[in-house]
């Protein structure tokens, strides 16, 4: 998967606090969101890639723990990135 820069700011501005801040816990959430799609789409098609689906797994409970984070800071945040990411609890 090419990810580029401009792909990468454009996150983090939509969900982030600016396209320049990487580390805000919704831009983070909000890209691995992205990269947990294209691989749960590439898995689809490729059953047996057993390191893809080892990555999809660690991307997964690092954005779980994120999210838990994020609950445990500010519900109010919480909420907004899961409606705002269409993910369900």
């Amino acid at each position: 998967m090419h990810f580029t820069a401009e792909k990468r700011k454009e996150f983090f501005k939509k969900y982030g606090k600016s396209d320049i801040d990487t580390g805000s816990t919704e831009g983070q959430i909000a890209l691995f969101s992205y990269r947990i799609d294209h691989l749960t789409k590439h898995l689809n098609e490729n059953k047996k890639d057993y390191s893809t689906q080892h990555a999809l797994i660690k991307m997964v409970g690092k954005r779980r723990r994120l999210l838990d984070y994020l609950k445990k800071k500010d519900i109010d945040r919480y909420r907004a990135i899961i409606k705002a990411l269409n993910l369900r609890k």
